[in-house]
Order: C-alpha cells, then sequence, then structure tokens
C-alpha cells in the first residue's frame, strides 16, 4: 500500500514540474523500459483511477520474476519553458518552449522536445510563432561537434539519428545538408550538401554543392560529383569526386603550383612542394619553380613554437637563373641564395637568460633578381644586416652579466660583408669600496667605484664572393679588450656635478702586422703575424656639468601657461699619454749614389704592430684636449584639450644642441656639431636636422673657391608626416613586418612588399579586421591615412657647395567604401629630377574571397599583378594568380 502510494505521489511530481533531472533507478517501475513481465489488469485501471489502483494494489502477489536491467545508463536532466510533461503509459517526457536535454555527452536545445526511452529515441523540433515564422531550432552536441537542423531524431542506444536541414562548422568549413544521416560517431552519410567558408551559411557567396557525401568529423570529407556555385549561379568548375581533410591539427599534403609566363624564361610552374606537419611544435613546408628554360628555385621554409618558451621561423631560399640562350647573345647564368632566422625567446620561461635571433643574410643581388617576390624596400634599402644574441644574468654580489652575440652587416652595393663570430661580452656590476650599505653615498671617497669590463671578437670582412670560404676564415681578426674604470663624482656649490675617472685597458691580439717595403716592387708588404701579442694604455678624464632652468609664466588663464627653457651645458677634459714602447718603423724609400752605389738616406715611418687590431692601436702622441656641450630643451604648458583633467599639458617644443673639442697638441677647434628636433599637429609630424659648423676660413688656390669663417659645412634636414582621418581612430604605427624582416622598410613608402609565394595576406596590412558598415545612404567620412617624408642634405668641401641628395615620399591609402581599398606610393627626386619608385595598390573585399591588383607603371622594377582567391587557408588553392614578372638584367 505504502509502495503504490508513494509511485503515485511520484507521478504527480513529474506532471507538475517544468525542470527536473531524472535517473533510471528513480522512474516507477512500471515506467522502465524492462523486458515484459507478469503484470495484472489492475496495473491498467490505475492509470484511470488512483483510488482503485490502491485498493486493489493489496490483493497482487509479490512478483518472484527478476528485475530487468535498465536502458537508461546515466542520468537525464532537463528543463523547459512551457511545460515538462511525463506520460508513464507511453514512457516519454515532452518538453515544450526552451526545452533542453542532457544525456551523457548528448546536449540538445530546441522549441520541442520528446523523449521516447521505450524506443530509445528523441526527436527534436521548432516551433512556429502566429506569423507563420520558425524560431528556436534544434542544437545538438555531441562532444565538441555541434549540428543545428531544423529538426532531429536520435537513437541514443544505436547512436544512429536523421536530421534535417542540418548546419554544423567543422574547422573553417560550413556544411549544410538536407537529409544527413547519422550512422555512428564517426560517419555521417548526407544529401543535397553544400560546404563554404563563407560566414552566413544560409546565404554563401560560394558554395560546393552534391548530393553524395561521407563526413568523419574533424578527419575529412569525401564526396561524389562536386559544382561550385557563385552566388546561386552554376559554375563550370566541377570535380568528379573530391576529398577534403577535416582536422583541426595540421595535416602533410601537396601545394599545388601556379601557373605563369616570362618573356625572359618562359613558362614557369611556382611555389608547388609539400608540407610536412611534422608535430605540434614545427613543421616544413618544400617549395619549388621551374621554367622552360632551366631556370628553377627551391624554398625551404618551417615555423616552430613552445608556448610559454619560444618561438620563431627559418627560411631558406635558392634560386638557380638562366637568361637568353645557351651559346647566343645575352646568356647569363647566375644562383642567389637567402637565408632568414627569427627567434624570440619568452622572458617568463627563464628570467635571468635570453636568447633571441633575427638573420637575414644571403647573396647581395637575392632581393633585385629573385622572381618570387617583389620587395622594392629591399633593393633601395641597400643593407642586410643579423644578429643573434644570448644573454645570462648571474646573481652574485657584485652581479655579472655575460652575452655572446653574432652579428652580420652586408652592403648590396658594395658586396661588402662585415660578421663577428662571435662578441663576447662580461659585464661586472660597481663595487662601491668606501661606501656603506646602508647610507646614502656622499663626497668624493664615498662615491668611488670600480667597475670591470671585457669584450672579446672574432671579426671578418670579406666580399659575397668569398662569404664561407677559406679565404674568409684566414683573414679574421680576433681580439679581447680588458677595461677597468676608478670613478667618483661629487657636487661643488650645490648645482655643479663633477665627475672624475682613470681608466686602465689591456688589449690582447692573437693577430698583428709586420710593415716594411718590397724595394725590387717599391710596394709596401703587410705580414700577417699569428700568435699572441698585448698592449696596456692608461688614460684620464675629468667633467663638470649642471643644469639651469627658466620659466616664463603667462598666467593661469591663458591657453600657453608657461614655457620653461633648460639649459644644460658641460665641459669635459681627457688625457691620454703617448705609449712610445711600441713604436716601430719601417723603411719607405732609399737614396743611393749614382757613383758608388752606397745608401745615402733612407726614410723611415713610424706604426704600431697593432695598428690593423680590432680595438685599435696604443697612442704613439699625447692626447689632449677639452669637450664643450651645451643642451636646450624647450618645453610648454598648455591648456588640455580635453576639458575633464584639470592639470595642464606638457608638450616639448625644440630639442637644439651644440658640441665642439680643442685639441691642445694641434692647437686647433673641431667643427661645430649641432642636432635637434621638434615636432607639429600633435606629433603627428616630426622634424629633425643636424650638421656642422666649420670655425676656420679656407682657401683652395686650385679653383679659387674660399671658405668663409664659421659657416655651415654640412647639414641635412629630415621630416616626417604621418596622418590618419578621425574615422581610423587613434592612428597605429604600420607595420610592414614582411618587408622590414627581408631589410626593407616597415612602412609602404617604397610600396606594399609582394610575397609571391603567399597570396593570402592583405596589401593593406595596417587596416585589416573588421570594418564598421555605413548605415547611412551617403557616408562623407572616408578613413584614409597619408605618409610622407621629405629629406635634404647639403654639403660645402673644399671643391664647393651642393645640395648632395634631396628627396620627397609619400603613400596614401584609403577605404572608399567598407569592401573597396586604394593605395599609392610615390616619390620625387629633386637632385636627379625624376619621379621615384611608383606603385598604384586596389583591393576588393569579397568576403570569403580577396581580389587586389598592383601595378608599378615604370621604373627598373616595373610590374602588375592581379589575384583573386579565397582568404581560408583550407581553400587557398582555389584562386587565379596572373602577374607580369619584372625585367631584370643579371648583374
Amino acid at each position: 500500500m505504502r509502495t503504490n502510494l508513494f509511485y503515485i505521489v511520484l507521478s504527480a511530481i513529474f506532471l507538475t514540474i517544468g525542470c527536473g533531472e531524472m535517473n533510471a533507478q528513480d522512474l516507477p517501475k512500471n515506467s522502465l523500459p524492462i523486458p515484459a513481465k507478469n503484470q495484472p489488469d489492475t496495473a491498467k485501471k490505475e492509470e484511470k483511477s488512483q483510488v482503485s489502483s490502491v485498493q486493489t494494489i493489496d490483493t497482487i502477489k509479490v512478483d518472484s520474476i527478476k528485475k530487468g536491467k535498465t536502458y537508461l545508463e546515466g542520468k537525464v536532466k532537463y528543463k523547459a519553458k512551457e511545460y515538462a510533461r511525463f506520460d508513464q503509459k507511453k514512457k516519454i517526457i515532452t518538453l515544450h518552449d526552451g526545452a533542453e536535454l542532457f544525456y551523457q555527452d548528448y546536449e540538445l536545445k530546441a522549441g520541442k522536445i520528446i523523449f521516447d526511452y521505450q524506443k530509445n529515441e528523441v526527436y527534436a523540433g521548432r516551433l512556429k510563432d502566429s506569423t507563420g515564422k520558425y524560431y528556436q531550432y534544434p542544437v545538438f552536441k555531441q562532444g565538441t561537434n555541434v549540428i543545428e537542423p531544423d529538426s532531429i531524431r536520435f537513437n541514443y542506444k544505436t547512436k544512429k539519428a536523421l536530421v534535417w536541414n542540418s548546419k554544423t562548422d567543422q574547422g573553417e568549413f560550413k556544411v549544410k545538408a538536407a537529409i544527413t544521416k547519422k550512422e555512428n560517431d564517426s560517419v555521417y552519410f548526407m544529401k543535397g550538401a553544400r560546404f563554404t567558408t563563407s560566414k552566413d551559411v544560409e546565404d554563401p557567396e560560394y558554395y560546393f554543392l552534391t548530393n553524395k557525401v561521407k563526413f568523419v568529423p574533424q578527419k575529412k570529407i569525401v564526396v561524389g560529383f562536386t559544382n561550385m556555385w557563385i552566388y546561386n549561379i552554376p559554375t563550370p568548375l566541377a570535380l568528379p569526386f573530391a576529398f577534403f581533410p577535416m582536422t583541426e591539427k595540421a595535416r602533410s599534403g601537396i601545394i599545388i603550383p601556379n601557373y605563369n609566363y616570362t618573356q625572359q624564361r618562359g613558362y614557369t610552374l611556382q611555389n608547388g612542394g609539400y608540407y610536412f606537419a611534422l608535430s605540434d611544435y614545427y613543421d616544413l613546408a618544400v617549395l619549388g619553380d621551374y621554367y622552360t628554360n632551366g631556370s628553377y628555385a627551391l624554398r625551404f621554409e618551417s615555423k616552430y613554437a613552445n608556448r610559454y618558451k619560444y618561438n620563431g621561423n627559418v627560411n631558406f631560399r635558392f634560386e638557380n637563373l638562366i637568361d637568353g640562350e645557351r651559346g647566343f647573345p645575352g646568356y647569363a647564368k647566375s644562383k642567389i641564395y637567402n637565408i632568414q632566422w627569427s627567434h624570440s625567446k619568452d622572458s617568463k620561461s627563464n628570467p635571468n637568460s635570453r636568447f633571441s635571433s633575427s638573420v637575414n643574410l644571403g647573396s647581395s643581388k637575392y632581393f633585385r633578381q629573385s622572381l618570387n617576390q617583389v620587395n622594392v624596400g629591399s633593393n633601395l634599402n641597400n643593407t642586410l644586416s643579423s644578429s643573434i644574441s644570448y644573454n645570462r644574468n648571474f646573481n652574485t654580489i657584485p652581479q655579472i652579466n655575460m652575452a655572446l652575440t653574432a652579428t652580420h652587416s652586408q652592403n648590396t652595393n658594395t658586396e661588402t660583408i662585415n660578421m663577428t663570430l662571435p662578441t663576447l661580452t662580461v659585464n661586472v656590476d660597481r663595487i662601491f669600496p668606501f661606501a656603506s650599505e646602508s647610507k646614502p653615498k656622499k663626497g668624493v671617497f664615498q662615491n668611488i667605484n670600480i667597475r670591470y669590463d671585457l669584450t672579446g671578437s672574432n671579426s671578418y670582412t670579406t666580399t659575397d664572393s668569398l662569404f664561407f670560404k677559406s679565404e674568409m676564415f684566414k683573414s679574421g681578426n680576433t681580439g679581447f679588450q680588458h677595461n677597468i674604470p676608478l670613478s667618483t663624482n661629487f657636487k661643488v656649490f650645490k648645482h655643479f656635478n663633477v665627475n672624475s675617472s682613470i681608466n686602465y685597458k689591456e688589449v690582447w691580439y692573437l693577430q698583428t702586422t709586420k710593415k716594411y717595403t718590397d724595394f725590387t716592387t717599391n710596394k709596401l708588404v703587410n705580414e700577417r703575424i699569428n700568435g699572441f701579442d698585448s698592449f696596456r694604455t692608461y688614460s684620464f678624464s675629468n667633467g663638470i656639468s649642471t643644469t639651469v632652468y627658466g620659466t616664463y609664466d603667462f598666467g593661469e588663464t591663458k591657453k600657453i601657461k608657461a614655457i620653461r627653457h633648460t639649459v644644460t651645458p658641460g665641459i669635459s677634459h681627457s688625457y691620454t699619454p703617448k705609449f712610445d714602447q711600441y713604436l716601430e718603423q719601417y723603411e719607405t724609400s732609399r737614396n743611393y749614389n749614382r757613383f758608388t752605389g752606397e745608401n745615402t738616406q733612407t726614410t723611415y715611418q713610424e706604426y704600431t704592430r697593432f695598428d690593423n687590431g680590432i680595438y685599435g692601436a696604443p697612442n704613439l702622441i699625447d692626447s689632449n684636449g677639452i669637450s664643450i656641450s651645451l643642451g636646450n630643451l624647450f618645453e610648454a604648458k598648455v591648456t588640455d584639450k580635453d576639458s575633464t583633467k584639470t592639470e595642464p599639458k606638457k608638450i616639448q617644443l625644440l630639442r637644439l644642441n651644440f658640441g665642439s673639442s680643442y685639441d691642445f697638441k694641434t692647437t686647433k677647434w673641431s667643427a661645430i656639431g649641432f642636432n635637434g628636433g621638434t615636432s607639429f599637429f600633435e606629433e603627428k609630424m616630426g622634424v629633425n636636422f643636424g650638421g656642422s659648423i666649420d670655425p676656420y676660413k679656407f682657401v683652395n688656390t686650385s679653383t679659387n673657391y674660399n671658405r668663409k669663417a664659421f659657416r655651415v659645412a654640412s647639414a641635412n634636414l629630415s621630416m616626417n608626416y604621418a596622418l590618419a582621418s578621425s574615422s581610423f581612430g587613434k592612428k597605429k604605427e604600420k607595420k610592414n613586418v614582411q618587408g622590414e624582416r627581408n631589410g626593407g622598410r616597415s612602412d609602404d613608402l617604397f610600396g606594399a612588399n609582394v610575397d609571391f609565394s603567399d597570396r593570402r595576406d592583405s596589401q593593406f596590412k595596417e587596416n585589416e579586421g573588421e570594418v564598421e558598415q555605413q548605415t547611412e545612404f551617403y557616408k562623407s567620412e572616408i578613413p584614409w591615412d597619408v605618409t610622407m617624408a621629405f629629406t635634404i642634405n647639403y654639403s660645402d668641401t673644399n671643391f664647393g657647395s651642393k645640395i648632395t641628395s634631396s628627396s620627397l615620399m609619400i603613400s596614401a591609402n584609403s577605404q572608399l567604401t567598407p569592401k573597396w581599398k586604394v593605395g599609392v606610393s610615390s616619390g620625387y627626386d629633386f637632385v636627379d629630377k625624376g619621379v621615384t619608385f611608383t606603385q598604384i595598390r586596389l583591393e576588393r573585399d569579397l568576403l570569403s574571397w580577396r581580389m587586389d591588383f598592383n601595378w608599378a607603371p615604370f621604373g627598373q622594377y616595373s610590374y602588375w599583378g592581379f589575384f583573386i582567391g579565397i582568404k581560408s587557408g583550407v581553400l587557398s588553392d582555389i584562386k587565379w594568380d596572373k602577374r607580369s614578372v619584372p625585367d631584370r638584367t643579371l648583374r
């Protein structure tokens, strides 16, 4: 009696509660989907009348048949906004409006859900409002797979399902199918399916349509006959079958090449190869080009990363270029290469140890002759540089800092290469032997400190043709320099800072030079002597400086409240004695008696065997002089435009510095150097200038050119102006990372860099991202940005004065519409009177696609290129890339 009463109360609770949680063992016995048992007819009456069931239940004997196993293997959680009904007879739970059902790893949300635990099935569908519009579409989730159909029928026992108008995201793909049959957790069959990378799966700008699809989530899609549709119009592009890899992890695969034609080298296949997904931490792409005239190129590109530790990339490029036909005029052949390596270490992984690299070295002509990229900035920069460094801090007392650095500098015009392999630097922190650790340092003695610095370097100077050959290593110079400065500083008359130091220097060399004249050829011979040698020097220096402030107040009510002038004068004296113990001589000429043949007079030249050392040589004459400097800084306090700020805004008006030196040995002043700078228009325009003033008069008798005293011997001026419309918000620094890494500029004054091996990147990298849509019929504010740079150099030599160089460069970009971008880069050389490199850029955002056009109409690097393709990396091979190749001459 008590047992049946409990079941009646429990059933009433399920009928009235709209949200609940159900366990298999918590259900009434007659509601469990168990095998049939002997059950009396009074059980049916129980559903009609609770009272009669209570009365007849006592006549039922205890069932001796064992209970069957439940079909529910876990908790069932459910809820609904309107109602949740429990039907014991049909063994059905019905959820309506905002229905949610959670069972095992299945999550189902829909307008209506029917859970039939007798048939082990779940039905889910949408709702229709009074206007006939559907809403609350089902969302079915199993693990990481999400399906959004119109309706679904799912058997949680067999794992099979039937889905109508399903929508799911698989990586960059969005898949929608009219009918989907779920065979098991890993296999789906679809009919009337279309898949795309468009954001709007309901109305995509393009999609691939097929009627036969086998879909394995996170692994692959295998399709039958597939046709490409663009804006719901079928195209001739079709495949009898296709395979699309679907995985969140990188997978190895073939990279399809591009087809092109050049006048110099014929037909070509470019950027074809294979991608190796070696591991989760690094990969490798092997790419190649082939031309019908025999030219070819190979590229190896690898990226690696270990989260919270380090990341980087390595690129190696080699090209074998042939021009013309063998045996005919104009035939030329060259081999060029380029190596790039970028590595950065997360500082948090080990604060006391740092390793970084930025390598860009190779053939000096690579960026001028390479056919696989257009990087004019690299051509005009004329310098390739590299640096690999390792730094280590030792937390001792005193602290010790050690650094190992390898550097490379290459002039692509002269093909001269300077390298250090490596440079060792060790610095021992200052020690104050007479100062207390707990009290501030005061006076001359307490501020006395000593420091130790060690620098060692192995340097090479070579050319492009001898790079890393035996001749290069034979010309290396190795040396070590030890510096031990003893210094102090103190104040006099409260306002003057005085510093004084004595510096001891010791230099070790492993190579020295012996000079002599070979009188048989009358040539000077520099004989290289291998072996350890050293010299020691010392020097003295003293200096005094102060700071003077002058302020003029205009009043608190004025817009310009005050102007402050800061003057920093300084004078220093340095003395280094001569160290003639290292003095040597060699004969430069001999005079013989024509009658006796005897040597009557010999001319000697002084030198030291350390003259060609990387850390210099000891002084052979006394060096005694003074240096004078004068720094000026003009600042102003102005009312801030932001009315919420109470404090005035400080701005810099002008920075102006002067400096000169006097040599007591020659009793002459050096040229007076000056430099300065300022900014305008809220720091959007920067102006920097510098030069030198010669204090002496000079007369050139051969040219009758007289130089007056205190004339400007040289001067330079540079102005940079960057301006953007208010629609861009705060102006961001434009970074052309690819161009800068290849030795070019970080901006686009020399045009946007185009790497033909990867055309997925936009030419307008600084403006990438979501663009605010225009809601008005006409919007007067069009986003734009302008970058200008003007430089001029003046020189007044013994042969006359002239402007040696003067040029203006400009780059402008505009976003005419949310989808259209245009840009131009150009300039003018005022000395050579000609237009510099000019590039015109156009780009159209086609949602899932991107189209661009770039054109250099004239000059040595004239070319044009057109590209249209899908942005997504998984379909990046679907593109049309047509371009002309710059006609370059090997030289």
